[in-house]
C-alpha cells in the first residue's frame, strides 16, 4: 500500500510539472471548462461549414499545445497523460500556409447553404401539387395549363422545377423533408386541386347528359373503379367535374354543333376581309362611340330582360281598366304596362302622375309602386296626325325613354316596346300597329287632294 501511495504521488507531481510547462509553451490561455461526455447531435448546415473549417485548421497548424485543464480537482486518466506527455515532447511549429485541398473542402461544405438560397418561390404544398398533377397528365404543359401554383410560372420554370426534383438530389431531399412536414389538412387541399387523368374522365364521360345524377350515382363510379381514380376523389368532385364537361359537350352523347355558314363572320381573318378601307379613313370620335356603344348593349338589355319577364307582368287591374285581356281590342291606341298595373290608352291624349283628392288624372302611376318621387302631373303622351306617339315631360324630375333623359318641358318620340322610367319605376310602351296603321291610311286619304 505503502508503494502504490508514493508512485500516485509522483504521477501527479509529474502531472503539475507537465501542466506547468504546456501552461509556459501555449502562452497565456485561458481556462475554459468543458465535459468529459461526448454527445451525438445532428448539425446543421452552417455548422458542418464550422466544423469542417475549424478541423482544417487545425490540421493545418499541427499541435500547438495542451488543451488546458478541466478541473482542479479531477484527476487525468492514464491516455490523457499519454497525450499531456506526446504534446509536451512535440515542438511548437508555425502554421503553414493553408493547402488548395482545404479550399475544395470549404466550397464543398458550402453547398447545401446555396442550395437552400436557391429554392426560389417553390414551396413544399407547390411541390406536392406539381408531382400529383404530372403523375396524373404526364403532361407538363397541361399542367402549366390546368395547375393554379402559389405563383405565376412559367412553363420554363416547371419544367426546370421538374428535372431538378427528377435529378437533382439536394433539392429533392430539401422538397422530400419539406412536404413531410406539411399538415394533414394542408395536403388534403393540395390534392383536391390534382388534375383528372383521361381514364377519369372517360368514365365520368359515359354518364348520359340527360340523366340527372346525383352523389349517390358518383359514388358508387368511386366504389367500382377505385384503381382509375385518384385516392382523395369525393363525389361531389366528381359532380363537379362531371358538370363542367357537360357545359363544354365533352360527354359521349353530346355532339358539337358545327359552325354556321353563310355571311357570318367566323374568325378575324374573315372579318379582316370584309372590312372597307374607305371606311376607315374618316376620323371617330373613339369615347363618343364607345359611350354609345356601352348605352346601347345597357338598354338592350334591359328591355331583353323586360321581354323575358313580360309573363310575369300581365297583370290586370280591373278597377282601373274594365278591360280583360288581350292588350289590344279595336279601341285601344297602345298600352303602358308596368310589373303590377296595366294602363290602356283609348284617347289621343292622356295624363301621367299621381292622383289625389285635388287632382284627377288619366294614369295614376301610384298604383304599380311608392310614388311620392312623382309629381301630381308628370306628363302626357299624345297621338300626332301621321300616327307617331310622343311624351312631354311636365314635372320636375326627368323622364327616362329608352336610357335617354327627357328634362322638364322637353319631349320624345315613343317607338314600340319603349322603356320609360319615372322615379324608379319601369313601364313598357306597347303600340297597337294594327289600328295605328288605320290611322295612318285615313290621314294619308285626308291629304291627297
Amino acid at each position: 500500500m505503502a508503494s502504490g501511495t508514493a508512485s500516485r504521488s509522483e504521477d501527479e507531481e509529474s502531472l503539475a510539472g507537465q501542466k506547468r510547462s504546456s501552461s509556459q509553451v501555449s502562452g497565456a490561455i485561458p481556462k475554459r471548462r468543458s465535459s468529459s461526455r461526448f454527445i451525438k447531435r445532428k448539425k446543421f448546415d452552417d455548422e458542418l461549414v464550422e466544423s469542417s473549417l475549424a478541423k482544417s485548421s487545425s490540421r493545418a497548424k499541427g499541435p500547438s499545445g495542451v488543451e488546458p485543464g478541466r478541473c482542479s480537482g479531477s484527476e487525468p486518466s492514464s491516455s490523457e497523460k499519454k497525450k499531456v506527455s506526446k504534446s509536451i515532447s512535440a515542438p511548437a511549429t508555425p502554421s503553414p500556409a493553408p493547402n488548395p485541398s482545404l479550399a475544395k473542402r470549404m466550397k464543398k461544405s458550402k453547398q447545401p447553404l446555396q442550395v437552400t438560397k436557391d429554392l426560389g418561390r417553390w414551396k413544399a404544398t407547390d411541390d406536392l401539387l406539381l408531382i400529383n398533377a404530372v403523375l396524373q397528365t404526364n403532361d407538363l404543359t397541361s399542367v402549366h395549363l390546368g395547375v393554379k401554383f402559389s405563383c405565376r410560372f412559367n412553363l420554363r420554370e416547371i419544367q426546370e422545377r421538374w428535372y431538378a426534383l427528377l435529378y437533382d438530389p439536394a433539392i429533392s431531399k430539401l422538397s422530400c423533408q419539406a412536404m413531410r412536414q406539411l399538415h394533414p389538412e394542408a395536403i388534403a387541399s393540395t390534392q383536391s386541386k390534382v388534375l383528372f387523368s383521361k381514364a377519369e374522365e372517360q368514365l365520368l364521360s359515359k354518364v348520359g347528359s340527360t340523366s340527372q345524377p346525383t352523389l349517390d350515382t358518383f359514388q358508387d363510379l368511386l366504389h367500382k373503379h377505385p384503381e382509375v381514380f385518384y385516392p382523395s376523389r369525393t363525389a361531389k368532385a366528381l359532380q363537379t367535374h362531371w358538370q363542367l364537361m357537360k357545359q363544354y359537350y365533352l360527354l359521349d352523347d353530346q355532339t358539337v354543333q358545327p359552325l354556321p355558314k353563310g355571311d357570318q363572320v367566323l374568325n378575324f381573318s374573315d372579318a379582316e376581309d370584309m372590312i372597307d378601307d374607305s371606311k376607315l379613313k374618316d376620323v371617330r370620335d373613339e369615347v363618343l362611340e364607345h359611350e354609345l356603344t356601352v348605352a346601347d348593349r345597357r338598354q338592350k338589355r334591359e328591355i331583353r330582360q323586360l321581354e323575358q319577364e313580360l309573363h310575369k307582368w300581365q297583370v290586370l287591374v280591373d278597377s282601373i281598366t274594365g278591360m280583360s285581356s288581350p292588350d289590344f281590342d279595336n279601341q285601344t291606341l297602345a298600352v303602358l304596362r308596368g310589373r303590377m298595373v296595366r294602363y290602356l290608352m283609348r284617347s289621343r291624349e292622356i295624363t301621367l302622375g299621381r292622383a289625389t283628392k285635388d287632382n284627377q288624372i288619366d294614369v295614376d302611376l301610384a298604383l304599380e309602386g311608392p310614388a311620392w318621387k312623382i309629381s301630381r302631373k308628370q306628363g302626357v303622351i299624345k297621338l300626332k296626325n301621321n300616327g307617331d306617339f310622343f311624351l312631354a315631360n311636365e314635372g320636375r324630375r326627368p323622364i327616362y325613354v329608352d336610357g335617354r333623359p327627357v328634362l322638364c318641358g322637353s319631349k320624345w318620340k315613343l317607338n314600340n316596346n319603349s322603356v320609360v322610367e319615372i322615379a324608379s319605376l319601369r313601364f313598357v310602351f306597347l303600340i297597337n300597329q294594327d289600328l295605328i296603321a288605320l290611322i295612318k291610311a285615313e290621314a294619308a286619304k285626308i291629304a291627297q287632294p
